[in-house]
């Protein structure tokens, strides 16, 4: 185990009413993913003054003008990977790094990929306290992928693109799965995008509204 006793047993009660009320309800199934999610901290991924709100049904913003997804949005996204413990995974947009220390859990080792240095260097310092050694940071544009590291068994992108770049696509191993928010900027819906040899199966989940990705093979950077 990776994260301190005192982190663990802050605000047990509400994790566990957070798993109950918000995953159990809406059909996750993933018994390892919630057991992952009853122990990790959210609280810490967020300001202060907001570790009261930490567990609640809701995004919160995390400065920058990008937010930590609501715990449901998260547990949906990571269980369409089907991670079982050795996977290779791929993280667009790094945020908050709660979504990435569940992936980090998960999976064997993470790469993830942020835009924004201040974010990235922030969230490193916390995951690092957390003592979790299984996560590699690069500050890039993420919509290019992280080719000198692929194939990735799962690709999540937590940010909202138009469609879903190429290079990850071909960044994405035979069997693996990429999970991202499809849409305009202002609604989107989750998408799973499988491959299967040289076969793409692609699949919509819930609807959804993410902060836009920003990068070459995405949206453009508002003036």
């Amino acid at each position: 185990m990776n994260l301190t006793e005192q982190a663990i047993k802050a605000y047990a009660g509400q994790r566990r009413k957070m798993i109950e009320e918000q995953l159990l309800e809406r059909g996750i199934k993933d018994l390892a993913l919630m057991e992952v999610m009853s122990r990790v901290p959210r609280h810490l991924f967020v300001d202060s003054s907001l570790q009261q709100r930490a567990y609640g049904d809701c995004p919160l913003p995390i400065g920058e003008n990008q937010t930590i997804s609501q715990p449901y949005i998260v547990a949906s996204m990571t269980e369409a990977l089907h991670l079982k413990g050795k996977e290779r995974v791929l993280e667009i947009g790094t945020g908050s790094g709660y979504q990435t220390a569940i992936l980090a859990e998960m999976a064997s080792q993470v790469f993830t990929i942020e835009r924004i240095r201040p974010i990235v260097q922030k969230t490193k310092v916390l995951l690092n306290s957390l003592r979790y050694e299984n996560i590699v940071f690069k500050v890039f544009d993420g919509t290019y992928g992280w080719r000198d590291q692929s194939p990735f068994d799962a690709i999540l992108i937590s940010a909202a693109t138009p469609s879903i770049p190429m290079a990850l696509i071909e960044q994405l191993a035979d069997k693996g799965h990429l999970v991202a928010p499809v849409g305009g900027r202002e609604s989107q819906q989750l998408t799973v995008l499988s491959k299967i040899g040289s076969r793409l199966v692609s699949r919509e989940k819930e609807s959804c509204k993410f902060v836009p990705l920003i990068g070459k093979f995405a949206w453009p950077e508002e003036e």
